[in-house]
């Protein structure tokens, strides 16, 4: 019998809808109580670490449930189940993809409807998640997200609708295995990447959206002492309007570096176009061109490798690709 480890961190798996239809946290988690899910097929050993909206969710709080974890595999746990609010619950899981180490499976799953909603969605997707935990095939695949009966890679899963049970999608690439049957079934192997085994985490790394008529207001406003680091998420294939770019040299000639990736929902960011603003000239100009995440997991990786002390060439290889 598999022992499996559920860290419970709040969200709406964890909250109740009110007599007036709000959506609010619970002073007893709901789903923490489930004792009994799959008994006789697992042991559940429950830790309530937190009672957090996923809002509130901190990369502090992300590296606090890294260490939890790390400690649960030096005592020979199984497995672990992280059940999480799911507004950030993408970046949670990619930033656990990139400090854990690729051993034991480690899956995160949410709830789209409070647990005492019509049609609530926590208790089985939490069901489906501790399964997929104590599957033999699951190790060795980094950090899964399980939700809606499919099973997708931190790396490159999001959330694509506010309110919909289907939300959690992997553009371009899907899925890589789905749960039928009380059985996890994959169809998909995921491209081993690099781990970064960080004890803090720095802060000053921003995320910008480009839009169209876009100036160098907010690259000044954040061209501060302590930036460290900035994400753009770029127009198309990866570029800028030329008004924005006086301000991003700024930022480049104080060694801050700077990634970018495309808006666009599918596709990668590439040197493709050559005109000013274009990413041919951004790549020229230093921008580290990162291929395969979005904006928030682009934070997510540069943010993890300036606290593991990467710079210069060694932090552009960390970052460019979703793969290494």
């Amino acid at each position: 019998m598999k022992t499996i480890l559920a860290i419970h961190t709040g969200g709406t798996i964890s909250m109740s809808q009110n007599d007036k239809g709000e959506i609010v946290p619970n002073d007893e988690n709901p789903i923490a109580e489930q004792q009994s899910i799959l008994k006789g097929q697992v042991k559940l050993i429950t830790d309530e670490m937190f009672n957090l909206p996923s809002p509130h969710v901190t990369p502090e709080v992300m590296l606090k449930i890294k260490q939890r974890i790390i400690k649960a595999i030096a005592d020979g746990i199984d497995g672990v189940v992280i059940t999480h609010g799911t507004d950030t619950l993408e970046e949670t899981a990619y930033f656990l993809d990139l400090t854990l180490p690729n051993t034991i499976p480690v899956v995160v799953t949410g709830a789209m409807r409070s647990s005492n909603e019509i049609g609530s969605d926590g208790l089985y997707n939490f069901r489906n998640a501790i399964l997929v935990a104590a599957t033999d095939e699951s190790y060795g695949k980094g950090v899964l997200v399980v939700m809606n009966d499919e099973i997708h890679t931190a790396r490159f899963v999001t959330k694509t609708h506010t309110t919909n049970v289907a939300t959690f999608r992997t553009p371009t690439f899907g899925p890589i295995g789905i749960v039928t049957q009380d059985k996890a079934k994959y169809f998909q192997e995921l491209i081993q990447t690099e781990v970064a085994d960080i004890d803090h985490v720095v802060s000053g790394v921003y995320l910008i959206k480009a839009y169209a008529g876009m100036d160098g207001t907010l690259f000044d406003a954040i061209n501060q002492s302590d930036t460290k680091g900035l994400v753009i998420e770029g127009l198309g294939a990866g570029n800028l309007p030329p008004q924005t770019l006086p301000a991003i040299q700024k930022l480049l000639d104080r060694r801050i570096p700077i990634v970018l990736v495309s808006r666009c929902y599918n596709g990668v960011a590439q040197d493709i176009y050559d005109y000013q603003g274009g990413g041919i000239q951004l790549k020229k100009m230093g921008l580290i061109l990162c291929q395969g995440l979005n904006g928030q997991k682009a934070r997510i990786k540069l943010l993890v490798g300036l606290s593991d002390e990467k710079s210069g060439k060694s932090l552009a290889h960390f970052v460019r690709n979703a793969v290494s």
